[in-house]
């Protein structure tokens, strides 16, 4: 509930604190005096967007502060959730500079305008869950009966179900649209790959290749440049080796009479064995080396065939081309394989459906429960409020599966009797819709643990025992709910466990707007102004006694 409203340098208001009670808390005062510039800064709190043209003195900053007490299982996810210290009291921050600049604060913790909307959901009903525009929409319709169901295992249950339905389904159309695109691409990709395929290349094949042909295109000078080596090691007139083998032996003869000579004739031992290893390698190559036209028509073709094909497909090397041939496998057997799992998915589809179907008909046969019921009781508190002619009905209609059940739920209403019902949105007034609204929550409220219940001048279009009958009903709603409302009329004014007094002063040569908690004597005297004028009459200060004492 809200404990306390404080604010400063906001519209018309300098400084002002209010300490509400937890139960009906009526605030009056003449049009004018601020009663709606007090809603509109507890907005600021509640994650509204912040004008600062609406700063009292533009030098200074406007600031809203709100304290809140709370029972932390309400909020314990949300705070958990966000990183936010939970305590008892909240008190919830809201500054606003002259610049526009605004920030918010929980707990004195920064926090940004939709995690501020998303508390306030849970602490203040005002222009959020059950406000009079929402009665207008289905999904609004829909929570008021679930409220009334009050049977929320039920409905969790049916949305994790459909859950992991709209999971399938939504990899079922991923798969619907890859299977499409791929079956477009799929004689493609198979004609490319069954090329690759038949090309049939082994790792570095091209380059290997490339490498042959070089040696077979020059076979013929390759020989002779190995023969005249090999001729001039071994078998010319004075063959390198044999002279390398005498020239060994003249030093090895010397090596007796000079110190440094038998290092040298084991150097040209060594350059002796290795020469005689070159001749013989120099031979073996040459040996293998032979000129084969046919070899090299088919290595042509070989790689022509290669070289074509990293063309094609814009590399350069034996490797990336078997690369894109695993990606082309993959590609083809993914969209062959792609039927199978269409089919896997279509047969939990179904399953997953017919097990929706069934919950979605339990919740249904909740909500009809609950219809009958809920339309006498409204009906019967439509007359109580002023309108003995209204009427509600509850319109269910099976529709397709959703994320809530399978019921299309539309409130209509008939304002004369005229058994010519019609939606909302299309017949009912704003006076109608208030009324309506109050009604309507009062039953919620039964069900569902409302935050606090603000309504602003819900009065509208009402009088005598109307609104006294209205007055009747927001009593009985604070007997478990903190209720601010702020009304014109005395009937409701009547009612209040705590009545507020907005008034407008001159401080400083400015108006500024004050408020003030009555007491039971200020009170009847101000309720009988209401029902009499500014100099109430004898008989109307009797009547406001008679009003506050019932």
């Amino acid at each position: 509930m809200l404990q306390k409203l404080t604010v400063k340098n906001y519209a018309i208001i300098d400084h002002l604190e209010v300490d509400f009670s937890g139960s009906l808390n009526i605030i009056t005062g003449e049009t004018g005096a601020g009663k709606s510039i007090l809603m509109g800064a507890l907005s600021l709190i509640l994650g509204e967007r912040a004008d600062p043209g609406v700063l009292f003195d533009k030098t200074g900053k406007c600031v809203v502060e709100g304290a809140f007490k709370v029972k932390k299982a309400l909020v314990a996810e949300f705070f958990q959730q966000h990183e936010l210290d939970l305590e008892e009291v909240l008190i919830i921050r809201r500054e606003v500079s002259a610049s526009g600049k605004s920030r918010a604060f929980v707990n004195d913790t920064p926090v940004n305008l939709s995690q501020l909307a998303e508390l306030s959901g849970y602490l203040v009903d005002l222009h959020q869950q059950f406000d009079t525009l929402e009665l207008e929409k289905s999904d609004f319709q829909r929570r008021v009966v679930d409220a009334l169901v009050n049977k929320p295992e039920a409905l969790q249950q049916y949305q994790q179900s459909w859950q992991r339905y709209s999971q399938v389904q939504r990899k079922l159309k991923q798969l619907q649209d890859q299977r499409d695109s791929a079956n477009k691409e799929l004689d493609y990709n198979k004609f490319l790959l069954d090329e690759l395929e038949d090309a049939a290349f082994a790792e570095n094949e091209i380059e290997n290749l490339d490498a042959e042909l070089q040696v077979l295109t020059h076979a013929e000078e390759i020989k002779n440049t190995l023969n005249k080596a090999c001729f001039q090691l071994k078998e010319d007139e004075q063959p390198i080796l044999q002279q390398l083998k005498q020239l060994q032996s003249g030093l090895q003869a010397m090596a007796g009479y000079q110190q440094e000579l038998p290092a040298l004739v084991a150097r040209l031992q060594s350059s002796y064995l290795e020469l005689q290893d070159v001749a013989d390698e120099i031979e073996r190559i040459n040996d293998g080396i032979q000129y084969d036209a046919a070899r090299i028509e088919q290595v042509n073709e070989r790689t022509a065939t290669g070289y074509r094909l990293l063309k094609k497909h814009g590399v350069h090397t034996t490797a990336e081309l078997l690369n894109i041939k695993a990606d082309l496998s993959t590609r083809v057997e993914s969209a062959l394989n792609l039927d199978e799992q269409l089919l896997e998915l279509e047969k939990e589809q179904a399953s997953l459906q017919q097990a929706l179907e069934k919950l979605a008909a339990g919740i249904t046969t909740l909500r009809m429960q609950q219809v009958p019921p809920f339309e006498k009781k409204v009906n019967a508190l439509l007359a109580q409020v002023g309108m003995p002619n209204a009427r509600l009905k509850v319109s269910i209609t099976p529709g397709a599966l959703q994320a809530n059940g399978q019921d299309n739920i539309e409130f209509l209403f008939d304002a004369n009797k005229s058994e010519q019902f019609a939606p909302i949105r299309k017949v009912a007034s704003g006076g109608e819709l208030s009324r309506l609204m109050l009604c309507i929550k009062s039953l919620v409220a039964q069900s569902v643990a409302l935050p606090t219940l603000i309504f602003d001048e819900i009065d509208t279009g009402i009088s005598g025992e109307a609104a006294r009958q209205v007055g009747v009903i927001l009593k009985d709603l604070a007997h478990a709910h903190q209720v601010i409302c702020i009304t014109h009329q005395p009937q409701i004014a009547g009612k209040a466990d705590a009545h507020y007094f907005v008034y407008k002063e001159t401080r400083s040569g400015k108006v500024t707007t004050g408020v003030r908690l009555l007491t039971t004597e200020e009170r009847i005297n101000a309720i009988a102004q209401m029902l009499s004028g500014e100099k109430p009459t004898a008989a109307a200060l009797e009547n406001a006694r008679e009003m506050v004492g019932s």
